[in-house]
């Protein structure tokens, strides 16, 4: 494996101090979260970019995901992916070329047919990763536990799109997998999973847990991805205490 790995800022990190310390530790790159206090808008690209250059790090991002790329309301949904497309450039701007959407919408269940809605979200992820594409920019799409693509539906996102997949352990065990499982899944798909969310959980819950601290075996997970495999791994802990991050790397780095 000839993976990078970086972490996930949350709500309340600074993203001048997640970097210094991404740096500090030895990561090489940082999904910095476009949203609340880092969303486009509240960015500098030139600032953000001068920043991880001065502390040696590459950027990926998470895109923003309460935005509804399935609504069945045309305009709604047009906004969404227009305003995604905009966090793209933005992104770019200051250098990162990997980003996370979310393949979910809020579309009230009883109403709507999920053909409907799933069609939905299948073209805005063929729309957004084609205008990605033009600019250099990988699109990874996340699983979504409960919602209209979880990772037994996901299959569809790979036969009719040709986005990459972000892969969250933590969501795909609250759909119901083992370890077991989430390997074999890994190792049907592994080609198409160019980045992880390692969110660490000890129950079938979105635990965002330090990394090694819950009970996913992520060493049989890894053990499945191909050979070669050059993708990214994100630890995605609940924290603004770095040092859970530093513990998380370490247990990290021994697994690879």
């Amino acid at each position: 494996m000839n993976a990078t790995t970086g972490f996930v800022t949350q709500v309340g990190m600074a993203y001048e101090e997640a970097f210094e310390v991404a740096g500090d530790l030895g990561f090489d790159y940082v999904e910095l979260m476009m949203d609340g206090a880092t969303e486009r808008q509240r960015l500098d690209p030139d600032a953000v970019r001068a920043r991880a250059d001065e502390c040696g790090i590459d950027l990926a991002v998470h895109l923003p995901f309460a935005l509804d790329i399935g609504t069945p309301f045309e305009h709604v949904r047009n906004g969404a992916v227009r305003e995604l497309q905009a966090a793209v450039e933005t992104a770019s701007e200051f250098g990162a070329t990997k980003g996370v959407v979310h393949a979910s919408s809020n579309a009230w269940k009883p109403a709507w047919d999920a053909e409907v809605v799933g069609s939905n979200v299948v073209e805005s992820v063929t729309t957004l990763d084609e205008f990605a594409r033009e600019r250099g920019f990988e699109i990874c799409v996340e699983n979504i536990p409960g919602g209209w693509f979880s990772i037994h539906d996901f299959d569809r996102i790979f036969e009719e799109t040709d986005a990459s997949m972000t892969l969250d352990t933590g969501h795909a065990r609250m759909d119901g997998l083992e370890s077991k499982g989430i390997a074999a899944f890994v190792g049907e798909y592994g080609g198409r999973i160019s980045h992880f969310h390692l969110n660490d959980t000890r129950l079938e819950k979105d635990e965002h847990l330090p990394f090694g601290a819950g009970t996913i075996d992520f060493r049989e997970i890894f053990g499945a991805l191909p050979d070669g495999w050059d993708g990214t791994l994100s630890l995605e802990v609940f924290t603004l205490d770095y040092g859970y991050i530093e513990t998380s790397k370490a247990y990290l780095d021994e697994l690879l």
